[in-house]
């Protein structure tokens, strides 16, 4: 039986992981392994200079630990104490919130997860959910428990792309898959390959005095065209579901490299 252990950057308590769990157990034996508070914006981070408590939950059967570390640490203790095997795939999410475009794709605690499942040899895919209007209004219904019902839509959805996936063999040559999914998905909604938009989010602080609080106005930026990106798919509607390679080499202009180099 496929072992998935399942993480996300949102919390233990996030309304949005029970419902994961719960659905994907249709594709597997289900372990979680999740943040014992919210850790959004993480990107990942590793507990280095404190240890990680673990803190032993259940419903239904399911084996929850609460984490008292990052995302990348739940996929390390989860993946080489909890279990005692690697897992087949980490499954990180659902987020609250889409994680398109490389810059939430390199903070994004949830796609780190699954980009640290990379790093120890075992498949990933992150899960993000796209916020429906203004984020400062949706955000934090997605995180209340008025939102059970959209986070368990969502789950069948999910459940239905990893099991793709698990059927088929995750793809050879990525390092992980983030699935962004608009916030109305159903099962039928159509779903599109894409390619990662380069963007950015600008200013996250605003300052009060010698104070900085997170304070991001929720305007994304594009770098060039996002025809068949992520950006592209979601904004139409459709779920995203991109192949990322993050450890790659980039190419320079021979002119710049003539300048670089020396014999």
């Amino acid at each position: 039986m496929t072992t998935l252990l399942i993480t996300n950057d949102d919390g233990i308590d996030a309304p949005a992981l029970i419902p994961l769990a719960m659905a994907m157990r249709e594709v597997g034996d289900v372990v979680v392994a999740a943040p014992s508070t919210e850790r959004s914006w993480i990107g990942k981070a590793i507990s280095r200079h404190h240890p990680i408590e673990v803190e032993k939950r259940q419903h239904d059967g399911i084996p929850m630990w609460a984490v008292d570390g990052y995302p990348a640490d739940c996929v390390q203790v989860g993946a080489f104490g909890l279990l005692e095997e690697l897992p087949d795939f980490v499954i990180s999410g659902i987020n609250i919130g889409a994680n398109k475009g490389s810059a939430f794709s390199t903070g994004s605690g949830t796609v780190a997860a699954a980009i640290e499942a990379s790093n120890i040899g075992v498949p990933g895919i992150a899960f993000s959910a796209m916020s429906e209007g203004l984020w400062r209004e949706w955000g934090p219904w997605a995180a209340s428990a008025d939102s059970l019902p959209m986070w368990t839509r969502l789950a069948t959805v999910v459940a239905d792309i990893a099991a793709t996936i698990v059927e088929a063999g995750f793809p050879t040559g990525v390092d992980a898959l983030s699935v962004n999914l608009p916030a109305a998905s159903e099962i039928d909604t159509p779903r599109r390959v894409t390619t990662l938009a380069r963007t950015s989010y600008g200013a996250l602080f605003k300052a009060n005095g010698t104070t900085y609080t997170h304070n991001w106005d929720g305007v994304l930026y594009t770098d060039g065209g996002v025809e068949g990106s992520d950006v592209d798919v979601l904004d139409t509607g459709m779920v995203s579901i991109t192949p990322i390679r993050m450890a790659t080499t980039a190419s320079l202009e021979d002119e710049l490299i003539r300048q670089l180099e020396r014999s």
